[in-house]
């Protein structure tokens, strides 16, 4: 794809790899970009480098949940801005909990924002390409998408979900001249991932090398771009020799965190084998 002269839309463009993408978009010389997020502070200043660099840039504070909001605010970009060539789904969330700990509204988030959001916004845009006959999607998927990682069960599966989504939308959209991508980044160095406990041996990428794989990856025709050695490794090696991933796995996942009543559980066992030798001196020396 030749970006010169188009406009883009950037999902989750207020901070990590989404603002990476739109800064990298930026200096390779698109026209216009349209920049997504629900935190309208970390927007303008994200559009305010982009437009020290001579780029036309729009923000919309839009929490992609909300499908009313979502279809109203897309129609309104299209008559002010025109077309737009390139999406790029980069909004998402992850929480990171052992499958028997998860929470509900945490589990509902996940899926709300990774899936359901990024179906409503690209239903809305892909109709509008198909009319114009042209048009690139990306979805960010990520490595979880190929692996799935113990702590990480439903940012996983909504991973997976988003490559399965992209490979159907490939073949459906081809017929409008709509090529339909999926980036996959190994793990990230972004806000979104500090809080969580890394994997073992796992060495984050930054936001800028995604980005830069990612706009060499649009100059081909390449249907799944995965991102960084991690990546490429993981994915032969469950292709290959899928026991050796799964022990890798095991001894990589971080530890499980303690809940509170575990300890007490621990030391019962201690707590009886100590009562049983009391009671077996108090019995030995009455009968001696």
């Amino acid at each position: 794809m030749n970006i010169q002269g188009k406009a883009a839309l950037i999902t989750g463009a207020s901070r990590g790899i989404g603002r990476a993408i739109a800064l990298q978009l930026a200096q390779q010389g698109i026209q216009r970009l349209i920049l997504v997020a629900r935190d309208r502070q970390k927007l303008v200043e994200v559009a305010s480098e982009i437009e020290a660099m001579g780029v036309e840039t729009a923000i919309v504070a839009l929490d992609l949940t909300q499908s009313v909001a979502v279809n109203i605010a897309i129609a309104q970009l299209w008559r002010s801005y025109g077309p737009i060539h390139l999406l790029v789904n980069c909004a998402g969330v992850a929480y990171q909990n052992s499958f028997l700990q998860s929470k509900l509204p945490q589990v509902q988030e996940e899926l709300s924002v990774n899936l359901l959001g990024m179906y409503t916004l690209t239903s809305l845009i892909a109709r509008r390409m198909a009319s114009q006959k042209q048009g690139t999607i990306v979805n960010v998927s990520s490595l979880m998408g190929k692996v799935a990682a113990p702590t990480m069960a439903t940012y996983s599966a909504t991973k997976f979900a988003i490559l399965g989504f992209t490979q159907a939308l490939r073949r459906e959209l081809a017929e409008h001249n709509i090529r339909v991508i999926a980036l996959l980044p190994s793990l990230t160095d972004t806000d979104m991932v500090r809080d969580l406990k890394l994997f073992r041996w796992v060495i984050p990428m930054t936001p800028q090398q995604v980005a830069q794989v990612l706009v060499t990856g649009l100059q081909r025709d390449a249907p799944e771009i995965l991102v960084g050695w991690q990546c490429h490794l993981a994915v032969w090696c469950q292709r290959l020799a899928p026991w050796l991933l799964d022990l890798i796995l095991r001894i990589a996942t971080p530890p499980r965190k303690q809940q509170p009543g575990e300890k007490l559980k621990k030391l019962i066992p201690k707590l009886n084998f100590s009562t049983k030798m009391h009671r077996f001196s108090d019995l030995f020396w009455s009968r001696t």
